[in-house]
């Protein structure tokens, strides 16, 4: 007769070991955990120990999951989220069948936020949490689904395209036209808008300079840490700013910024619904889903 009902490692070894698979850093996860890296360690091996087998290969500069260890992570991972998920229903009776959904707060107000107030139209008993941060998503497991620009290093996570979008340089209409004619290098040396952001996915000045083949020096200009703030300050008339130009096009319609010249250059990556699998979702989640995507097909620029 087995020791334990489910035959089970104990449950601090394992939580332990997700974490630290997750972050593939022991340092990492003891800071999420609140414990010291060295009790990572002896968690992680008190749970290799009772497998038989290495979870991790230990490298000088970090840590790398084993085929074991990865297979013990993707299903850790899951069933994670699934509790998860149980016990924040559990936790909000009568709201079972919320959605929720992550975006930056730029990606919020120009284009999810309209979408969902669309979807509200049509589904109104619906109802749906919204949660915007301008710095990557790590606690996964309280979304349905975020959206993202770039894919999300987590593998156990369901990705779906949106849309590819156009980087254009923005400014206040005036501004723009008075730098219609541009060339690469005068353009350079403008007020740039620089957005430093938490995500290194996102195309900075440096990448659409590069992709259009100036080799030269560009502006130092301004630096901000938000989106939304880095178009703000372009429709004062302080600078111009990297437009994702999907995303964007609100502004454009309403006139309050204006594209800069004939230089575009297609994003590197593209905007993902990132999240649960569709098996895991709830049918108003799934909805939802299809709703955002339909939407994504349905505008065009």
């Amino acid at each position: 007769m087995s020791r334990r009902h489910y035959d089970l490692p104990p449950l601090t070894t394992l939580a332990a070991f997700e974490t630290a698979a997750r972050h593939l850093s022991f340092k990492n996860a003891a800071q999420e955990l609140s414990v010291t890296p060295g009790a990572v360690s002896h968690q992680i091996k008190a749970l290799e120990g009772e497998l038989g087998v290495a979870l991790f290969q230990r490298k000088h500069r970090g840590v790398e999951l084993t085929r074991e260890g990865q297979g013990l992570y993707e299903s850790l991972a899951t069933s994670f989220r699934q509790i998860s998920r149980q016990l924040s229903k559990t936790r909000q009776m009568g709201e079972e069948d919320a959605v929720t959904v992550g975006s930056t707060t730029a990606v919020a107000a120009l284009w999810l936020s309209p979408v969902i107030i669309q979807f509200w139209r049509e589904y109104p008993d619906l109802n749906i949490h919204q949660i915007t941060q301008d710095r990557p998503f790590h606690d996964t497991r309280e979304f349905d689904f975020f959206i993202r620009y770039g894919r999300d290093s987590d593998a156990t996570l369901a990705h779906t395209a949106i849309y590819r979008d156009q980087l254009v340089p923005v400014a206040r209409p005036d501004l723009a036209a008075g730098l219609s004619g541009a060339a690469l290098q005068e353009l350079s040396q403008q007020r740039l808008i620089h957005l430093q952001s938490a995500s290194q996915s996102w195309t900075t000045w440096a990448d659409w300079f590069h992709e259009l083949g100036h080799k030269g020096d560009i502006a130092a200009g301004t630096r901000v840490t938000s989106y939304s703030v880095a178009l703000q300050i372009a429709r004062k008339g302080a600078g111009v700013a990297l437009g994702w130009r999907r995303l964007i096009q609100p502004m454009l319609d309403s006139g309050k910024l204006a594209i800069v010249g004939h230089h575009s250059v297609p994003a590197p990556r593209e905007f993902y619904l990132v999240g649960l699998p569709e098996d895991e979702l709830s049918p108003n989640a799934l909805k939802l889903k299809q709703w955002i995507l339909s939407q994504a097909r349905d505008t065009s620029v």
